[in-house]
């Protein structure tokens, strides 16, 4: 003979004995921010469209990562020992904001493609346009010419693909230049972290490196814009 004991919070309210639904999983939607899937005042940080509570965390972790490698002291992580109380304070705020970016973060990261593509509209709207340039245009049903008639215009070359193979060549280069510059700021932020001579002359030449990058990129914008029109 089985014994099954009900407590009186049971017989009172029998749904609390059942399984609460699973929170519904984060997921990244084009538009919003990479780290934690907020739509809310967005805007591009290390080229990723970030929000503002994500980077008002970043932006304290990168003062601290500076401050550290201003004064020679050891990089942020690990403990908290410190040698006087204004550099505790700095590995203590840079402790919660990484605490707070963790938890808020989305359980699964967004594809990087995905998200150079949701920054690109305009790129794709050129391609689009294109694409409509380049298709055959309809014909417009025959009248029957008369003797006053002039000679009908001849008929307006289609575009040539080459133009169109421009253009993707175009955004090939582009995604090949994001996918550079973002290499070139997680360089930045560890040569920032570093300490000496050499670290200084390898963060010189990133930033040296970094507005190459930024250049061409503008040229390229540029020849879209010029493509577009």
């Amino acid at each position: 003979m089985w014994l099954v004991v009900i407590d009186a919070q049971t017989l009172e309210n029998p749904a609390a004995a059942s399984v609460p639904n699973p929170q519904p999983v984060r997921r990244w939607t084009p538009g919003s921010c990479v780290w934690c899937g907020s739509a809310e005042s967005i805007e591009v940080f290390r080229n990723e469209p970030r929000c503002e509570v994500c980077r008002e965390h970043e932006t304290v972790i990168d003062e601290a990562r500076k401050f550290m490698g201003m004064y020679g002291l050891r990089p942020i992580g690990g403990t908290l020992q410190s040698d006087d109380d204004e550099e505790r304070e700095w590995r203590v705020n840079a402790r919660d904001a990484r605490a707070a970016l963790n938890q808020i973060r989305l359980p699964e990261p967004p594809d990087p493609a995905l998200i150079r593509k949701s920054m690109r509209p305009k790129a794709a709207r050129i391609v689009t346009a294109f694409e409509a340039e380049s298709a055959p245009a309809r014909k417009a049903p025959a009248r029957p010419r008369t003797a006053s008639s002039a000679p009908a215009p001849a008929p307006t070359a289609a575009v040539a693909p080459a133009k169109k193979l421009d253009v993707a060549a175009l955004e090939e280069r582009v995604t090949g230049l994001l996918d550079q510059l973002t290499k070139v700021d997680t360089q930045i932020g560890l040569a920032e972290a570093a300490q000496g001579l050499a670290a200084r002359a390898r963060l010189n030449d990133l930033n040296s490196q970094k507005a190459t990058i930024l250049r061409t990129l503008a040229a390229l914008e540029k020849a879209r814009r010029s493509a577009g029109e």
